[in-house]
């Protein structure tokens, strides 16, 4: 019986080879010595004995057999040989007995190369076999600023606390939010694993049949955005049927992560029919329309939050606009814990357009979404790669360029403050643009940049000590605070005059949007297309906007219509030409505009600001849920 299977083996082997030479590729196994030197390793840990997935068995340490077998680890030489002897009776051997014998292997980069037995995982290759057992020593590289070096590491910290080698993942922090997932605080004990191991199964069998094969992402990476939809006790708990159907509903979520740019940037609205103008007697008639319910989800009540007020102020300005066709649905405090019941309530009292204004309502509307494609639901946030919801925000980082330019111009000290409070995406291009913008008048002016998230935040310490008296704080006044600390101002002996106050103009965006919506073009946007929608519209539509109050002298506000009207005509943007990084770092280059994608996924300050960008752990607790779903990099 070998003998037959060594015979098919060959075929299969020289086939490769052919395949191989064909392509220009190397034709036989990696070897590691010719991959890998001492230099580049740090150190070798011996991890014992332990089953290893034989997909990731890929070559031989030495030169030694590498010519005996194909890349695909099939046999080349002629029957005949005492090579296909050993062979053919180690495919008995299995047959009737298994394979039992552990070889030995060297781990490098999580793939594995063959010290002793390269004819068993030949054998127990061709047999399509799992798994094989195996000594093995680690060969650990340094750590540098290489990706996949970095993602290595992230492997094995992920590999020692789950206790699993046959999980991986092709982005930098996918591991740590699988562990978060999962929930379990430390080292997964058996039972974890065990649980972990039966959603993976099950998972895994219907993503399969359903064609995952084809996608060229891992499993790795599948799992977790299964997970991150459905969550892992509720995965624990699926039938077979469930895990096929929720695969079904959520395959546009595994698409997206084949795109290398996931995200559709929508800069501007699509242009508007005109309004049709009523007839007089129109308005003595019943309105026969069923009006559009739409939902607002608020984390915190509008009287206590700048951020809310605003989009309150926006749902009101909708139902004037709108009186007969749409009615709206409010609900605040809405947070992690009762996002779910929320939905589902919204839902069932007939809302078919629901915004959620914060991100850490993402998580539960995606799910909300698929269970629900009749319901149109948008998460106010940046850089989020969903097909099934889309995202929306506002380029405010134009309007906080003029103020720079406002602060730079007017600060004789040459020292201006500026007050963030989330380091999530957005804000550092806020900040940026802002720091620019005083450049653009005053190039010796420095920007200040402290957090009011950061623990042991305290503004009036903060100012005393730099010597501040021109800040950037929050947009607008906050209902229930008598403070006139809002957009920019000077302070003054004790004294705040208010200068500039950008706004967020969220009436035109959500009327501009229902508008698309009754007209179709928001279902005519993602014809065709895989990709997630991101609205990001600007001072140019009307939805970002600056006032100046009667304190900015005069030349200052002539300088300020001046600049609006050009950012809204194109003819000036914030993030133009020669661009350094507090470290030097060119980031722009002499007569280029920087990429929308660029200045979304912002990680980095500009050379005149003074500060930094924190790390989650310094960030006071209500912070944390916001940062660890869209904090920028450096925050990860």
């Amino acid at each position: 019986m070998g003998i037959h299977e060594y015979q098919e083996a060959l075929k299969l082997g020289r086939k490769e080879y052919k395949s191989s030479v064909a392509k220009g590729r190397f034709p036989y196994l990696p070897v590691l010595d010719e991959i890998i030197n001492n230099d580049m390793i740090q150190t070798e840990k011996y991890l014992g004995l332990m089953n290893i997935p034989l997909d990731h068995v890929v070559g031989t340490s030495t030169m030694g057999r590498t010519q005996a077998f194909a890349d695909n680890f099939m046999p080349i030489l002629d029957y005949g040989t005492e090579f296909s002897v050993k062979w053919s009776n180690l495919a008995d051997a299995q047959v009737t007995e298994g394979i039992r014998d552990p070889i030995e292997v060297y781990e490098y980069m999580n793939r594995y190369y063959v010290v002793e037995g390269n004819k068993r995982v030949s054998v127990l290759k061709y047999y399509e076999a799992f798994a094989i057992s195996a000594f093995v020593t680690r060969k650990i590289p340094k750590l540098t600023d290489d990706e996949d070096v970095r993602h290595y590491y992230e492997f094995m910290k992920f590999s020692d606390i789950s206790g699993l080698n046959t999980v991986e993942f092709t982005k930098e922090g996918s591991a740590e939010r699988l562990l978060s997932l999962v929930g379990v605080q430390g080292k997964w004990d058996d039972l974890t694993r065990e649980k972990f191991n039966k959603v993976l199964f099950h998972f895994e069998r219907a993503y399969r049949f359903n064609g995952g094969d084809k996608l060229p992402i891992t499993m790795g990476d599948a799992i977790l955005c299964f997970i991150n939809i459905f969550g892992f006790e509720a995965a624990l708990n699926m039938s077979d049927k469930e895990y096929n159907d929720n695969v079904v509903k959520s395959w546009n979520e595994f698409i997206m992560l084949t795109e290398k740019h996931s995200v559709d940037l929508v800069l501007d609205p699509k242009q508007e029919k005109a309004p049709e103008k009523r007839k007089l007697w129109s308005y003595f008639l019943p309105s026969t329309t069923k009006k559009v319910k739409v939902a607002f989800l608020y984390p915190k009540s509008p009287e206590t939050s700048d951020w809310i007020y605003a989009h309150e102020l926006g749902r009101t300005y909708l139902e004037e606009t709108f009186p007969d066709e749409v009615s709206t649905i409010c609900v605040n405090d809405v947070n992690e814990q009762n996002i779910a019941q929320v939905l589902e309530s919204v839902i069932a009292q007939g809302a078919t357009i629901i915004f959620g204004v914060a991100p850490q309502m993402m998580k539960q509307s995606l799910k909300a979404a698929i269970e629900h494609p009749e319901v149109k639901i948008l998460n106010c946030s940046l850089n989020t790669p969903h097909r099934y919801i889309r995202t929306y925000y506002a380029r405010m980082y134009e309007a906080k360029f003029i103020s720079g330019l406002i602060a730079g111009a007017m600060a004789e000290n040459d020292k201006i403050g500026y007050i963030a409070d989330y380091p999530i995406y957005g804000m550092t291009a806020n900040i940026n643009a802002f720091a620019l913008g005083a450049a653009c008048v005053n190039p010796r002016a420095k920007i200040y940049l402290e957090w009011s998230t950061r623990k042991g935040y305290d503004l009036d310490t903060f100012i005393k000590e730099n010597d501040i008296h021109y800040i950037s704080n929050q947009d607008m006044i906050t209902p229930q605070s008598a403070s006139r600390q809002f957009g920019i101002y000077r302070i003054e002996n004790g004294v705040t005059t208010n200068l500039a106050m950008p706004l967020w103009n969220w009436g035109i965006f959500y009327e501009k949007m229902i508008r698309s919506i009754m007209e179709g073009n928001y279902q005519n946007e993602e014809n065709g297309e895989r990709k997630a929608l991101n609205y990001w519209w600007g001072m140019s539509a009307g939805v970002i906007d600056l006032i100046c109050s009667n304190n900015v002298p005069t030349g200052v506000r002539r300088l300020v219509g001046h600049f609006k009207n050009d950012i809204c005509s194109g003819s000036i943007v914030p993030f133009y030409g020669e661009i350094h990084s507090q470290d030097g770092t060119l980031k722009n280059r002499e007569g280029q505009e920087m990429k929308p994608e660029k200045i979304m996924k912002m990680d980095w300050l500009v050379e005149n600001v003074i500060g930094r960008i924190p790390a989650i752990g310094e960030l006071v607790d209500d912070a944390h849920s916001v940062v660890a779903l869209k904090g920028v990099e450096e925050t990860k």
